[in-house]
């Protein structure tokens, strides 16, 4: 019979003779195994992510040219984008305005095309299909190419409004029209937003519907008082992806403009102008401090959001 020392002995991992158990070494190993499976990841955060941006970080407070040593400067860089640059003013300008104006079209389109498509009906997965389908290519530099041909003179915008009266013209060689063409893709790759929509549209029971109904709510009230607020929180995910990505619009800005950010710097992108500072004009330097300024920005934003998400998105039964 085992006495209760014994037992409390054994437990400790200390054998009834005195000797010691197998048990803090199978513990030792265990945790050994488990350090062993979070060496790739570790690695890969450190030398993939941390160190590039601890040289990114370095990088903006030198003059470096990709080619000599870097130079420390301080906050000349930062100094330097506030003072006397006014592209990089300008720059900032623009990408707020598009993100202000594409962001919120984005989303009203997504969710009108997820009002759409959440009854079942025949034939509703290839409607699917077919709406998520341009988030899947809008990316490509294919597509952006084929965007400027649609755009450009004897593009088919130019043969559709031809019908209605409108003069041909090049939508992306005139400042006043070209930042709307690149809106205007911005919008058409709404599939990604639309799919979560979805998700969520499905989450709101039938129930609060039915209720609605009999309290005499109409299709408005409705869609206000039911849907917009437990949709809130799917909302807010959207918003905020699409803030971060629209914040980085780089390709279409390259390749639906000329390249440079013309006509008249109309598409000079945050990201672009970044770009050209660090690799056409070799200041990597410079480009470092743009990049940490830009996560700043959108680490701020993400914080007004998070905080201000307490006023407007529900959760459960709050909603």
């Amino acid at each position: 019979m085992v006495r209760q020392g014994d037992r409390r002995a054994g437990h400790r991992g200390v054998l009834p003779g005195g000797g010691q158990g197998s048990g803090a070494g199978q513990l030792i190993r265990r945790d050994l195994a488990a350090y062993a499976f979070l060496i790739p990841w570790t690695a890969g955060l450190l030398l993939v992510v941390a160190a590039p941006l601890g040289w990114s970080l370095y990088l903006s407070f030198t003059d470096y040219d990709l080619l000599a040593s870097p130079r420390w400067v301080g906050l000349g860089n930062y100094l330097e984008l506030f003072t006397d640059d006014p592209r990089f003013v300008h720059s900032v300008l623009l990408t707020g305005g598009y993100v202000l104006v594409a962001v919120p079209l984005q989303l009203g389109a997504a969710l009108a095309a997820a009002l759409l498509l959440v009854r079942e009906r025949r034939g509703q997965g290839l409607y699917r299909s077919l709406f998520y389908l341009p988030s899947l290519l809008a990316a490509s530099v294919a597509v952006s190419i084929t965007w400027r041909a649609m755009f450009d003179y004897g593009g088919p915008v130019n043969g559709v409004l031809g019908w209605f009266g409108v003069s041909e013209r090049s939508w992306i060689n005139d400042p006043g029209t070209v930042l709307w063409t690149i809106i205007a893709l911005e919008v058409w790759r709404f599939g990604a937003p639309m799919v979560i929509f979805l998700a969520g549209l499905k989450q709101i029971p039938g129930e609060l519907y039915e209720a609605a109904a009999l309290d005499g709510a109409g299709r408005l009230r409705t869609f206000v008082s039911v849907t917009v607020p437990l949709l809130s929180p799917i909302v807010f995910f959207n918003l905020l992806l699409g803030i971060i990505g629209a914040f980085q619009t780089f390709a279409p800005a390259q390749l639906v403009g000329d390249g440079n950010g013309g006509p008249a710097d109309s598409t000079l992108f945050y990201a672009l102008n970044l770009y050209q500072q660090g690799f056409d004009h070799q200041r990597m330097g410079y480009a470092s401090a743009m990049a940490w300024l830009m996560l700043i920005a959108l680490a701020m934003v993400a914080v007004f959001l998070f905080r201000s998400s307490r006023r407007w998105v529900h959760y459960g039964d709050n909603a």
